[in-house]
Parts: C-alpha cells; structure tokens; sequence
C-alpha cells in the first residue's frame, strides 16, 4: 500500500490541507486494489486560524512516507520552520516523491528540491519565491510542475489538479476521474495551463458553454471541428475562442486534443482494443496519427503506455504537463 503523509505546520492553508485529505484518505468505488495510507505529521500540535489539528506522527515520519504532500501557509514573509524543512529533505534523501501545495513550494526552494527546476506557486508569491531562491526556475505561469519525484502547484483549485494528477500517475486515468466525479470537479487540466483563468469552469448552468463540454465528451470519436463546437454553441468560431480561453485557458482544439488523448490513455489501460481501434474510438481517424500526437503529448507511444501501465503502473508524462 502505498502511503502519502502530509506535513502540517502553524499557519498552513486549511484548503489546500483538505483538498490533499479529502483526495487520498477516500477510496473511489472504481479502485480494485489498495489506496493510500494517509497520515497528518508535525512537530507538534499545529493551529491554522481558528482551529487546532493533532498531528497523527512527527515529522519523522515523513522519511517512511511514499509520497510527502506540503500544503502552504498562508504568511510567506516567515520562513518555514527548519525542522520541517530539514524532515522533507530527509524524506526527498529516503526516495519519497515531495510534492508542494501553494506555497508549500517555499519549503521544498528551503530544502535546496528546487535548485536548478522549474517550479510554480500561486501566482501573487511567483515574484517572491523567484528573488529569495534565485537558483529555482520559476514559471508563474502553470498549473503545476512534474519534476518527477519533486512537484509543485499553484494555489486553492490547481493543488486539487495536482492531487488528481498523483492519482493518474499511481492509478490511471479512470481511477482518477472517478475520484474527480466524487468530488464534482474537472478531471483533468493540464499543467501547463495558465493561472489566471477567469473562470476554470463554468460555474453556472446557463455559461456559455456548460452544456456543450458533455456534448463533446459523449462525441470524441467524431471528427468534430472547431466549427461543429461553434454551430453547437450557437456562436461564431471566433466568439467561441474568446470563451474556451475564458473558461478553460487554452484554445477549443487544444482542449478538443486533451480530451481524445485521455480517452485514448483510458482505453489503453482498461482495454486490450487495438490501436486502430482506439483511434477509431478517440476521433483520431488512424492509428498513425495517433500515434503521433499520443507520443508528443505523453512522451510515450500507446504500445510502450499499455505496455508500462499493466506491467509497473502507470507512465509518467513530460514535466511541463500535457501541451
């Protein structure tokens, strides 16, 4: 069983710590095997505004941990606390994956797990992080950062991406789009997505677009255009643009592309259909043309995906996140 400790501190943001809980303390109905073993680890007995949390174990712990999760705080003008800074180096140094929440990025740019990677945080501390931990390269720009065994994300909404995207990583992607029905939020955004997104998804029935994204879903083995999308929402394509940015951050056909290409992932774990037939099933028309964009977007071919997925679990995409 694989276990995620997450490291609590004075201060820490409640959300991002409840967003990380609430994602790998549950099981969804969809996983056929073991979940996470969760457990809360502090030095002590921790106070995050009006509340009081007991820590399960001490930051020792983290060492034993497969992965550590470090939600932020919400004053990055204080340092994070030395102890808890040396016990996440400990645990990166014991083969842990570290991954930040917010600016719980500034305890893992302390521990030196940043120095000479791309890392992001919520985009209102970007500046900060950058100028105290020159050596980090940071993108102020993205959702979140897979480093492979160091990850960081932005803040509130995007620490939810990044804990699906954990899930995807260790479960595939249909566990984690279960996971993401339970919590009623979007299975899926890049991490290459910009931040600042007017709205992430649309928020009430009558948006724009609110019910042409399930029209799509149920169609991804249609060839649709950017003008089938446009006729659907009764809009020109360039009106169409202007709200796919607005509400998604990225144009319809890139959108469009993640979405064949997930299907196509979740075929290629759940199934043994053949690569034409996933291209069929996926809009992509042939299989070289599948294959051309699965390897460009994943990093992998399908084969090599299936082959990884059944064989050591899931493949791990480029770390810039799906393009």
């Amino acid at each position: 069983m694989s276990s995620v400790a997450l490291a609590v501190t004075d201060g820490m943001l409640h959300f991002e710590l409840s967003v990380a809980y609430e994602v790998f303390g549950s099981a969804p109905d969809a996983v056929p095997g073991p979940w996470y073993d969760v457990s809360v680890c502090g030095a002590d007995a921790v106070r995050f505004g009006r509340f009081r949390l007991e820590p399960d174990h001490g930051l020792d712990r983290l060492r034993h941990a497969t992965t550590v999760i470090v939600p932020g705080w919400a004053d990055v003008d204080v340092r994070p606390p030395a102890e808890l800074v040396d016990a996440v180096r400990a645990a990166h140094d014991a083969g842990a994956r570290v991954a930040s929440l917010c600016t719980g990025a500034f305890v893992l740019a302390a521990a030196g797990l940043l120095d000479g990677k791309r890392a992001t945080t919520h985009w209102a501390h970007t500046g900060e992080l950058a100028a105290r931990h020159p050596r980090v390269e940071v993108d102020p720009d993205v959702l979140y950062v897979d480093n492979g065994s160091v990850l960081t994300s932005a803040g509130k909404a995007a620490a939810m991406d990044l804990c699906l995207h954990l899930v995807r990583l260790d479960h595939g992607s249909s566990v984690a789009n279960a996971v993401a029905r339970r919590l009623v939020v979007p299975p899926h955004r890049d991490g290459g997505q910009a931040q600042f997104v007017t709205a992430p998804v649309p928020a009430r029935d009558d948006h724009p677009l609110a019910g042409l994204f399930p029209w799509v879903i149920e169609r991804l083995d249609e060839p649709l255009t950017v003008e089938d999308l446009a006729r659907r929402a009764r809009m020109s394509s360039r009106h169409l643009g202007r709200h796919f940015k607005a509400a998604t951050g990225t144009t319809p056909l890139q959108w469009l592309l993640t979405q064949r290409i997930r299907r196509a992932q979740e075929l290629l774990e759940r199934t043994d259909d053949g690569i034409d037939a996933i291209a069929a099933a996926t809009g992509m028309g042939t299989a070289t043309t599948l294959r051309r964009h699965f390897n460009r977007t994943v990093g992998v071919p399908p084969d090599a995906y299936r082959r990884t997925f059944r064989s050591r679990g899931p493949v791990k995409g480029p770390a810039r996140g799906v393009k």
